[in-house]
């Protein structure tokens, strides 16, 4: 007689059984900015009502980290603003327009040096070589350091110190195809040591090694836009085109940080001794947004990252799970603006967005520059606006600046 009595209720345990169930399998997901919990059995999202993370992300990320203070003064821009060794990093078809026969720059980079860390930093060293009137050579050295670090087991038992370091090597050939329009190829090679000779997972670790290729285009030309003139500059670099990478044996490889950048610049001579300049720089990593959920061929791998290098470049213009307006929120936007005061003094300022739902990196910038007959200095402090913590929150970064050819001349 119980058991009769329990028949009516069972269709409604049964449903309380099944939707703790399902509520148990409910996926978070991401679409558009906007958190969702996605139900597999009934195919239903669910809004959460909270923002969520999308952020496209890859290997080796040092090698986009903007490595001047000029430009760390102007909200990481470079692609457009004139010429210095430091265009190696930002768009190496502006060396082809460089007014001195040999010059020298180099970057030190203190990093999460807010939070105590003595030990971390990123170090730059880039030059160029005018051959002639129409082309320049290029090269630069990267370096980063993760300072010391101690490895742990899963139990937290010491597995020994290591000091897992990064660094890039890379040259460039630039060349004037006329007056106004300058291309540029360059090659790099890159070395990632972050964990090598321990075993995660039964897999020992190894240096990554991978190779990459560099591609720019600048268009400069005279303006009228004051009484004593001005200049409108743009440039387009690709850059970090290459190989993927692994710290394994495992064929399932990272890929490094592809990037398209556009950049625009307008310089306006004030009179004989002050000009300004505005620049904008508009950046988009041409890897594609995760997408963990899709793994079709059922390998335990998401298919996103099992595309070749090539194909995740023209993949990620279109893959954004929100679709075209998830793709716009993907190019980070930097804009400044360079004052000089006899080509002897420079006051800097920019700004910094990222889509909260890309990395949420939002910040302000200030700097200084001096010029001294062969010699300058920039300074640069980067002030954050979001509670989102950044490595440099904070820090004062400086670069120096060696005009070599003026100084065998004297």
């Amino acid at each position: 007689m119980k058991f009769k009595a329990l028949l009516p209720w069972l269709p409604l345990f049964a449903a309380l059984f099944l939707g703790n169930t399902l509520q148990a399998q409910l996926i978070p997901k991401c679409q558009d900015g906007k958190g969702y919990s996605y139900n597999p059995v009934t195919g239903a999202l669910i809004p959460t009502g909270e923002k969520c993370a999308n952020s496209v992300t890859s290997a080796v990320p040092f090698l986009r980290i903007a490595p001047d203070a000029r430009g760390g003064g102007m909200g990481d821009v470079g692609i457009a603003t004139s010429t210095d060794p430091n265009g190696m990093h930002y768009n190496q078809s502006k060396l082809a327009f460089a007014d001195k026969d040999l010059a020298v720059s180099a970057t030190y980079t203190p990093w999460m040096r807010n939070l105590g860390l003595q030990d971390v930093y990123l170090a730059y060293l880039a030059a160029y070589k005018r051959l002639d009137d129409l082309q320049t050579i290029g090269a630069s050295l990267r370096y980063f350091s993760l300072g010391d670090i101690e490895f742990t087991d899963e139990n937290g038992g010491s597995l020994g110190q290591g000091r897992p370091n990064e660094f890039e090597v890379a040259l460039a050939y630039s060349r004037k195809l006329s007056k106004k329009f300058a291309a540029a190829v360059g090659a790099k090679f890159i070395y990632s040591n972050l964990a090598t000779g321990q075993i995660v997972e039964g897999n020992e670790i190894r240096p990554g090694v991978a190779g990459g290729a560099d591609l720019s285009l600048t268009y400069r030309t005279p303006m009228k836009l004051t009484r004593a003139g001005g200049e409108f500059t743009f440039g387009a670099a690709v850059s970090n085109l290459g190989s993927k990478i692994t710290y394994t044996r495992s064929a399932n490889r990272d890929y490094i940080p592809t990037n398209l950048g556009l950049g625009f610049a307008w310089k306006f001579n004030l009179d004989d001794h002050n000009t300004l300049t505005f620049t904008t720089d508009l950046n988009k990593l041409l890897v594609p947004t995760p997408r963990p959920d899709i793994d079709e061929d059922g390998d335990g791998i998401p298919d996103y990252k099992q595309y070749s290098s090539i194909r995740g470049i023209f993949v990620s213009f279109s893959d954004a799970p929100g679709g075209f307006s998830e793709e716009l929120k993907e190019i980070n936007i930097g804009a400044g603006a360079e004052y000089w005061y006899d080509n002897q003094f420079a006051v800097r300022a920019g700004y910094f967005y990222e889509h909260y739902s890309k990395g949420n990196r939002k910040y302000f910038s200030v700097g200084l520059g001096v010029k001294y007959n062969v010699f300058g200095i920039n300074f640069s402090y980067l002030v954050p606006t979001t509670n989102q913590r950044n490595p440099l929150d904070n820090t004062l970064r400086f670069s120096l600046l060696f005009d070599l050819a003026a100084i065998e001349g004297q």
